[in-house]
This record gives structure tokens, sequence and C-alpha cells, in this order.
């Protein structure tokens, strides 16, 4: 095999493992099939992973993603017309027919690198567009896929002569992958030229000429001089010469300047408003998942985000919803009222939408209450969780307009950072004449926005899913650092929520403790907050009578199938579906009238609460997101008050929202010291280089 003839020479390859189907009904009980990866003689392959067919002539290579990025499956080809691959959203299984190697997938930022050697002392490299982003054959003029020559560095030079080497073929071709900072080699082609450059071809004709001389007559091998007058350079686009050493403009002391590197630090695209549930269960169905996924133990704290966790959750809850509602006359009625419907509420989330793509759905499971029982062997106790905290994470999914705005400022950033260049930053980045790196939180609204940001800077085309595994990089840190704060942001909130409750005023006109940098609360702010409580209800009802005139059957037994089942992927745009439901006066997406409903009740309670007669200032800008989504997606619905209930909210959370974190310069100040500098969506770099 390929891969173990490049390793027995020293040659680095992508971790592999092979599946052999040559004997016919042979049973395969050392591979494994589960949702997120595959699993070949105990060694497991995380998805994003690479399938590739045994046989050589069967040339159909494919790529899976995890669903964690929306699923898929991306199929590799030779080019046929201007094309080299296609994105299949459905396909999430394996191929069953036949051998392959499982291979794993190597992030290369979008670029694949050709290497072309005429013998052990030669090689000539070029760079292209891999067909993992968008399958889109980028040609010249004459019809030629368009490549960049690029330098190898002296470990890949060493690596292309031990491939001459080890395949006994002086002139061979083979792709060279280069991931964080490493090379691989993953495909070696035999018999190859390059397709189109003077340069290479003076090159190959003296080494050539060489070879024969040396082999047949070495006494004239040594007369002929070692190199040929070959044309100094490849034919320039006019553009290249700026581009390559840069728009160097005269600074104010006459000296050259070159920009050097451009960080831009991006905010995700619009999206629907994120939501939680939370409460206590008691539920043996329940902790005994959250045991299940935590190893056995008690104590700890359980995740779920995979699309097999969340399916055994969604099976659970199925059999612990209750048929009826109970009543709400005494205390206990209502609690269990209450807990009925946020068991309904999680139901409705993770049916909605058809499938799971896992990354705007997750559920954390917390111990608070342990028994000791005895053992199932009978010997000794061991801890058995009794009550648990269970809290569903929902929304902050992006939509169509998000992603229209993530492409268009890619699009933007592009053509301004590079005026009147063309194809000059798409040149750079295919040559690795830069640096290029996007990073981006684990939160799937900033993958995505991350994603389509990329999609309009490189000029790319299609699904975003392949985007996103190849050029996106996820931070998980970039979300750190809150918790080093919380202490003084919760008294910050405490001292607002003070301000605004009680109608307090500061004694003189230069003491406005709430005033930064102009962002402050209205002067009636505590008399705005009861009107906004009031808007919030009237509104509420409104959803609430649309919600009723769903099927309660309906709702009680499969939630949301009235709404078609759509791929997460697809739903990133504005799809058809999308148009079928406003026309249909339903919500926008792929929320429901119980849903919304849901999502406005909650809003309503937690912002005012009636028995305790105590305001939460937190929810102020969760009234304003819901006002602002609803507005922008939902306007068909006509809803009566939101458009006066938007303008409340807008003015009381332009003063909340900016001081939350500190409501001072100096409580700002000290805040934000304690708070990581990287909490950002996506993180771009250029770096050029200065003769």
């Amino acid at each position: 095999m390929g891969f173990q003839h490049l390793e027995m020479f020293g040659i680095p390859v992508p971790r592999y493992a092979c599946v052999n189907r040559e004997v016919p009904y042979q049973q395969l009980d050392y591979f494994m099939e589960e949702d997120d990866f595959v699993e070949v003689h105990g060694n497991r392959f995380w998805k994003p992973f690479v399938e590739k067919p045994v046989h050589g002539d069967d040339h159909r290579i494919m790529i899976y993603y995890p669903s964690s990025a929306g699923s898929g499956m991306k199929e590799l080809f030779r080019k046929v017309g201007n094309r080299s691959s296609e994105f299949h959203p459905d396909v999430r299984r394996v191929r069953r027919e036949g051998s392959y190697i499982y291979e794993e997938f190597m992030p290369t930022g979008g670029t694949d690198v050709k290497v072309y050697t005429v013998g052990p002392e030669y090689a000539h490299a070029e760079a292209r567009k891999s067909p993992v982003v968008d399958g889109v054959v980028m040609r010249n003029p004459d019809g030629k896929e368009v490549r960049y020559p690029v330098l190898l560095t002296p470990s890949e030079k060493q690596m292309a002569r031990e491939v001459c080497i080890a395949f006994r073929q002086a002139v061979c071709g083979f792709d060279l992958l280069r991931c964080e900072g490493c090379s691989y080699v993953c495909d070696v082609n035999g018999w190859s030229f390059v397709k189109n450059s003077y340069k290479y071809y003076d090159d190959a004709a003296c080494v050539l000429r060489k070879m024969f001389l040396d082999a047949k007559a070495p006494h004239l091998s040594s007369a002929i001089p070692p190199t040929l007058p070959w044309k100094d350079n490849e034919p320039v686009q006019p553009s290249e010469g700026l581009t390559r050493q840069g728009s160097g403009q005269i600074g104010i002391f006459g000296q050259s300047e070159e920009l050097r590197c451009v960080i831009a630090i991006i905010r995700h695209g619009d999206r629907t408003p994120k939501q939680k549930v939370k409460f206590k269960v008691t539920e043996e169905k329940l902790l005994n998942l959250m045991l299940k996924y935590n190893g056995g133990r008690p104590r700890s704290e359980t995740k779920l985000k995979s699309a097999v966790q969340l399916q055994d959750l969604l099976d659970a809850t199925r059999a612990l919803v209750p048929r009826t509602r109970p009543g709400r006359g005494s205390d206990s009625e209502a609690e269990d009222f209450e807990h009925a419907e946020k068991l309904r509420q999680v139901k409705a989330v993770l049916e909605e939408g058809g499938h799971f793509s896992g990354i705007y759905r997750k559920v954390q499971l917390k111990p608070l209450q342990w028994v000791k029982v005895p053992k199932s062997n009978g010997e000794g106790e061991e801890e058995r969780p009794t009550e648990a905290l269970m809290v569903l994470k929902y929304g902050g999914v992006l939509t169509h307009a998000g992603r229209k705005q993530a492409e268009e400022l890619g699009r933007y950033f592009r053509n301004n950072i590079y005026p009147g260049e063309g194809t000059g930053l798409l040149r750079l980045h295919s040559t690795y004449r830069h640096d290029l790196k996007i990073y981006s939180s684990d939160e799937g609204r900033v993958q995505m926005s991350a994603a389509a940001f990329t999609k309009g800077l490189l000029d790319l085309e299609g699904q975003l899913t392949p985007i996103l595994v190849s050029l996106v990089s996820k931070d998980s840190s970039m979300l750190d650092g809150l918790a080093n704060a919380s202490i003084e942001i919760k008294e910050a909130k405490a001292k607002l929520n003070d301000i605004i409750t009680s109608g307090s005023k500061t004694s003189g006109p230069s003491e406005k403790p709430w005033m930064v940098d102009g962002a402050g609360l209205p002067p009636n702010a505590s008399e705005l907050l009861p009107k906004l409580v009031k808007l919030t209800k009237k509104v509420t009802e409104q959803v609430k009578l649309l919600a009723k005139y769903e099927d309660e059957e309906l709702a009680e037994t499969s939630s949301y199938d009235v709404i078609p089942p759509y791929d997460q992927a697809k739903a990133l745009g504005k799809t058809n579906i999308d148009v079928d439901r406003i026309a249909a006066g339903l919500p926008c997406g792929s929320e429901g009238f119980l849903l919304m409903y849901v999502r406005w009740r909650k809003l309503e309670r937690d912002l005012y609460n009636e028995r305790k007669d105590r305001y939460d200032i937190t929810q102020i800008p969760d009234v304003y997101d819901s006002c602002k989504y609803d507005r922008v997606h939902n306007s068909h619905l006509k809803l009566e008050d939101l458009a006066e209930l938007f303008e409340v909210a807008q003015l009381l959370a332009d003063g909340v929202i900016p001081n939350e974190y500190g409501i001072n310069p100096k409580q700002k100040l000290k805040i934000g010291s304690k708070v990581n500098f990287f909490r950002a969506s996506l993180h771009f770099s250029h770096f050029s280089s200065v003769n």
C-alpha cells in the first residue's frame, strides 16, 4: 500500500487505517460507525475525516463533516468543467461497498501544494485552491487551472527526494498538505509534468539532459554548462509586482512604509434570540441519563450536545411529558404545572428542525442532592443522585440575514484592503505569501458568521460547512475571562438595578455614575420600567392567541412536525421554506407559535415577579433582543404594541447594556482588565514581505 511504502522511508503521512472488503461476506468486526466517528481496529477517526478508495482508478474521495459543523459530506472527483467537488448536506453515513482508507482530515487553509520532481535533486511546487473548499476550479483566460509557484522548505525538499527514491520514479508528482507547521504526503501520482510553466520545462530539459549524459556519455556531461539560459522570470500580471512588494507609501520622514499586518475583530451577524430553560429534575430517567454520559460519577456535571446524546434526552423527555395538564389550584399543583410545562418546552425545542445539528442546542445536568444506596453486588454502598438542575440553552441561530451580512462584509473587506488589485488577496492567499488565520469561538452563530465572512473574503461559493471546517479554527478560550470578574459584574448590576427601580437621582449634574461616553439611562427610567412590563404583557397575550389555534394534540405528541424538516445548513440562507412559512402566516425560521409564546411568556415572568413585586433589569436586553428580532423577521404577524415596546426597550437597553460591566470609568477599567481581551468572534491577519 502507498502509505505503508512512504512510512518505510520515513516520509510523514496523515494518520490512517484501512477497511478491506475484498473477501465476500467477510464480517468486519473491527469496523464501527457512530454519528461523529468511525473506528477501525480500535483506531478512532472523528469527523471530519477522509474516505479514499483503495483502488487507484476510483477517484471519488469523500469527506464527512461533524454534526457540530452542520453534518454532510463533500465528494471530490476528477474535474468536470469548472467543478471538482460537490457538497451533499444529507449524507452522514460512510460507504459500505468496497475497500477504503480512512484518513485524518488535515486543515490546510484552503490550499493544496502539488510537487513535481525531475530526479531526486530537483522539485517544482505549485499551489492551487483546494477542491475541499467550494469545488469551483479557478481557470485563466486560456482555460487552464490557475496555479501559483511556491517555495518548498528544506524538509519538504528532502521529502521530494525521498519520494523519488522510494518509488524509483525520477519524474513524478505528489500532493503535499501543509497543516499547522508540518507537511504530509497524501498522494503520489507517478509520472507527472507541470501543465504550464516555461521555467519548469527549461529546468526539466537541463536536468534530464545531464541525467542522460551521466548515464551514457559522462565525458560530455562535464563539458556541458550546469544550467541553460532560460527566461529570467515567468510572465507577471500587471499588479503582481505591486502585490508581492506591497503598496509602499512615502511616510512623513520620506521613508517607504508598508502594511505588515491587518487584524479584524468582528461580531457575529443577525441571529434568533438566545434562550434558556432552567429547572430542577428528580425523574430517574433523566438522572440515569446524566450518569450514562458522565462516566457514572454521581457528583459530576454532564453536558449533552452531540446528536446521540440529545436523541437520548428527547426519548426520555417524551416518556415523561404528562398526557394531561395538571391543575393550578394549590402551590404544589402550581409547581407541578410549571414543571410539566418546562418538560414540554424541552421536548418542543429538541424536536425543532427535524434533526440535531448540535451547535445550536446544548443541555447541562448538574447534580444537587445524593443518597447512599447498597451496591448491586451487595458489597458496600454507593452514591446515587436524587436531584439535578437541568439547563437547556438554545436559539442564537444565524439567520439568512446574518449570513448575508457576514458575506457582504467579507467581500467589502477584501475590496477595500486591496483596492484596485482585483484578485490580489486571493493570489497571496493561494501562494502562502501571507499568514491568513481566522478564529472563532465555539458558539454556533459565531462559527457560521466566520465561515460566511470567509466565503466573501476569499470569493468562495457553495455551502458554509466545508468552508467552516477547512478555514476557521475554533478557540473556545475566546469566551473565557468573565468568571474572573463575576463579583464586580454582579455588584455593578445590583447598583444599576437600584438606580432604575428606585428612581434615585444624583446630587448634581456632574455626578452621573451611569453616564459613560454618552451611554446613559434616560431620566425617566424608573417610569419606563412599568411601561415596559405592561407592553410585554400585551405582546405576550397576542402571541398566546396565535398559539392557541395550533392543534393541542399535535403539540402534545409531535410538537413541530407541522414544520417541514430541513437541513440546518440550508436554513443559513433564505430558503423557500422561509417564504412558504411567511406566506402561511407562520413565524419565520423553525420557530412555531408555541415556542414563540414560550419565549415571550418567559420574558414577561422574568422581567417582573408579581408575587414578589420585583423587577429584574437583566431581562431588559433580552426584551430588546426579542423585539428587534420579531420586528425584522416577523413583521408579517402584525403584532400590535410591538413598535412601541421596541422604543421603550431600546431606551432602557441603551443605558443598561453598556453599563452592566461597570457604571463608571473606574469600574469599567477594573472589570475590563480581568476579562479576556480576545473575547472576539473572528481574527484575521495578513503579513507581507518587505525587501
